[in-house]
């Protein structure tokens, strides 16, 4: 993974301070989360200024592969694979009286995962799914904060040959998936912190699921096969 991972002494100051002055410690607590909060909304903003048009555009694109009878497929590693899966989540039960969109996490069957990692290869666990599963017309939304990990390489590679939607969301400078041609729309969190880059995607993907909703979709991304 890109960059050296800060201390944690340098992340959380305040839990190597002395036990003599409370006030101090706290005052610590309170600038740190400032700090941080401070660098998320900043984040938030440099996405929104440079990707506000595509983000729009990418929705609209979903909304017209849904209304085709696309699925949307989701992935990614670690952290990741939660946040693909609470991405499907959305779409398939959101809250109130929006419609609910079909949508699968690629990580939610252990034992397809293990038996894929196992028997062939932990480089092909989302790729021999879409292989399976993926048609012409669906979405795959590939989630990384590196950008570098090999699954979602091969996955997109396979989501692109199959004429499906390709959505990739990374961190730093997007790292290998800013190489690939496959990826249809490449959303880059720039920043070296695992942690303000993974808050900036939660709402760069609920941004997504949003405007997909909000979108028209009179003309279809396709006929279903």
């Amino acid at each position: 993974m890109p960059g050296e991972p800060a201390s944690l002494e340098t992340l959380y100051p305040f839990l190597y301070a002395g036990a003599g002055d409370l006030d101090a410690v706290l005052a610590q607590v309170r600038q740190s989360t400032m700090d941080k909060v401070g660098e998320i909304i900043a984040l938030r903003a440099r996405v929104l200024e440079a990707d506000a048009a595509r983000i729009q555009e990418c929705a609209g694109r979903m909304a017209r592969a849904f209304a085709g009878g696309g699925r949307l497929f989701a992935f990614g590693n670690g952290g990741s694979s939660t946040d693909a899966q609470d991405l499907a989540g959305l779409f398939v039960g959101p809250p109130g009286e929006a419609t609910a969109l079909p949508a699968f996490g690629l990580t939610n069957d252990i034992a397809v995962l293990t038996a894929l990692s196992n028997d062939v290869g932990f480089d092909v666990v989302f790729a021999r799914q879409l292989g399976a599963f993926g048609r012409a017309g669906d979405i795959a939304v590939g989630l990384s904060t590196s950008g570098n990990s090999a699954n979602l390489l091969r996955a997109f590679d396979e989501a692109a040959r199959r004429g499906m939607v390709t959505i990739g969301i990374a961190g730093y400078d997007g790292g290998k998936m800013a190489e690939l041609e496959s990826i249809d729309y490449l959303f880059v969190v720039p920043s070296p912190s695992v942690h303000r880059i993974q808050e900036a995607q939660t709402t760069l993907y609920h941004a997504l699921w949003e405007l997909t909703l909000a979108a028209p979709a009179d003309e279809p991304e396709g006929d279903r096969p």
